[in-house]
C-alpha cells in the first residue's frame, strides 16, 4: 500500500511542476509578447516624437515661404520703385518740350555782389558846342536828339560886329541831346547852343556801399541789367570814387559800358553785378536744370528713354551756373532748358498713382 502510494505521489508531483513550467513558459511568451508590444508601443511613440518635428520642419517650411513671399513682395515694391522719379516722354512731347541737354562738369564760378546803379552819359564823349562870336541865329539845321557826324553845320550865325555869317560845325559824331537855340535867336559866345554826345559808350555810375568797398576794384567785370531792357551788358570799372558821401555814406564805381545797339539810355535805372571773386567748382550743372519737387532740389538726369528726378546738394551759384556737392557724378547728363515741364510731368503721374503730395 505504501509503495503504491510512493509512486503516484511522485508522479502527482511531477505533474504539478510540469504544469507550473508550462505557465511560466506561458507566462515568459506573454511576457515576450509584452515586451514586443511594448516595443511597438515605442516605436509608435518615436514616429510620434517625429511628429512635432515633422511640424516645426512644416513650419519651418512654411516661415521660409512667408519670407520668400515677403521677399517677392518687397521685389514687387522694388519693381515699383524704379519707376518712381521716373518721367518718359515719347517723341512727339520731346519735341514739343524742346528740352535741351547739358553735362554735369567742372567749371569757374564767380561771386558777384548786386549794386544799384544809373547810367550816364560818357564824358570822355561829350561835346558842348558854344559860338565863336555873339550874334544872331539865322539857320537852325539840327534837331534835338538827330545824329550828326563831325564837321555837319548844326546853325549860321551872324556876327554881331562884323555883320557876317559863320557856320558852327559839330565837334564828334554823336546824338544832339541838348539843344538851347532857335532861329532868329541872339545866341552868346558864353553859353552852349548844342551838346552833342557820342552814346556808343555811356558810363554806369553804381553805388557802391561802406561795407563792400574793400570788394569793388578797378578793373573788375560788371554785368548791368535792367528792367523793361532785353539782355544784359558787360563793361569794367575803371574808377572807384575815393570819398565817400557824407550824407549817403557811399561811393561812385564808375563802368564804361559798349552801347552799340543805344538801348542803355542816360538816365535809367540799373542792377550792377559786380564780379568780386571766382571759386573753381568741380562739379556745376546750368542753373535752368536745377528744379524743386515737393521741397527737395532736383535736377532731372537723363535715363534711357526718360528724366529721372535726382536729388541733389546745391552750394555757390552765380546766377548762370549752379556747384552741385552731391547727388550727381561728373559728366551725367541732365535736362537744362524747360525742364520745369519734367517737374510738371512728374506730379502729374504721381498724383494719377495717389503718390501727391
Amino acid at each position: 500500500m505504501t509503495m503504491l502510494q510512493g509512486p503516484k505521489l511522485w508522479l502527482a508531483l511531477l505533474l504539478v511542476f510540469g504544469l507550473s513550467g508550462c505557465g511560466d513558459g506561458n507566462k515568459h511568451g506573454d511576457a515576450g509578447h509584452s515586451d514586443a508590444a511594448a516595443t511597438g508601443e515605442h516605436g509608435q511613440g518615436a514616429v510620434a516624437a517625429d511628429e512635432p518635428g515633422h511640424k516645426e520642419e512644416s513650419a519651418e517650411h512654411e516661415g521660409h515661404g512667408s519670407e520668400a513671399g515677403e521677399a517677392d513682395e518687397h521685389g514687387s515694391e522694388e519693381g515699383e520703385g524704379d519707376d518712381e522719379g521716373l518721367v518718359i516722354l515719347n517723341a512727339a512731347q520731346r519735341e514739343s518740350a524742346a528740352i535741351t541737354i547739358g553735362t554735369a562738369m567742372p567749371r569757374e564760378i564767380v561771386i558777384a555782389q548786386e549794386l544799384p546803379g544809373e547810367v550816364v552819359v560818357n564824358a570822355d564823349r561829350l561835346a558842348h558846342v558854344v559860338p565863336r562870336f555873339p550874334g544872331i541865329a539865322r539857320e537852325v539845321r539840327k534837331k534835338l536828339g538827330e545824329t550828326v557826324r563831325a564837321g555837319d553845320v548844326l546853325t549860321v550865325v551872324e556876327a554881331n560886329e562884323s555883320l557876317a555869317p559863320y557856320e558852327v560845325k559839330a565837334l564828334i559824331s554823336g546824338t544832339v541831346i541838348e539843344k538851347h537855340i532857335t532861329l532868329g535867336e541872339y545866341v552868346s559866345d558864353q553859353q552852349d547852343i548844342y551838346v552833342i554826345a557820342d552814346l556808343s559808350s555811356v558810363w554806369v555810375n553804381v553805388t557802391v556801399y561802406a561795407r563792400d568797398l574793400e570788394r569793388v576794384r578797378v578793373g573788375q567785370t560788371v554785368t548791368i541789367e535792367a528792367a523793361g531792357i532785353t539782355g544784359t551788358a558787360e563793361g569794367k570799372i575803371d574808377y572807384v570814387g575815393p570819398v565817400v558821401g557824407e550824407a549817403t555814406r557811399t561811393s561812385i564805381a564808375r563802368v564804361v559800358l559798349p552801347n552799340a545797339r543805344g538801348v542803355w539810355r542816360p538816365g535809367l535805372f540799373v542792377t550792377a553785378r559786380v564780379q568780386t571773386e571766382s571759386v573753381e567748382a568741380p562739379l556745376v550743372v546750368a542753373d535752368k536744370a536745377i528744379q524743386n519737387v515737393r521741397g527737395q532740389t532736383v535736377v532731372f538726369v537723363v535715363e534711357g528713354d526718360g528724366f529721372r528726378a535726382q536729388t541733389v546738394t546745391i552750394g555757390t551759384t552765380d546766377g548762370e551756373w549752379t556747384e552741385i556737392l552731391s547727388g550727381l557724378r561728373p559728366g551725367q547728363s541732365v535736362a537744362v532748358e524747360n525742364s520745369f515741364i519734367l517737374k510738371s510731368e512728374l506730379l502729374k503721374n504721381e498724383a494719377g498713382h495717389g503718390h501727391g503730395h
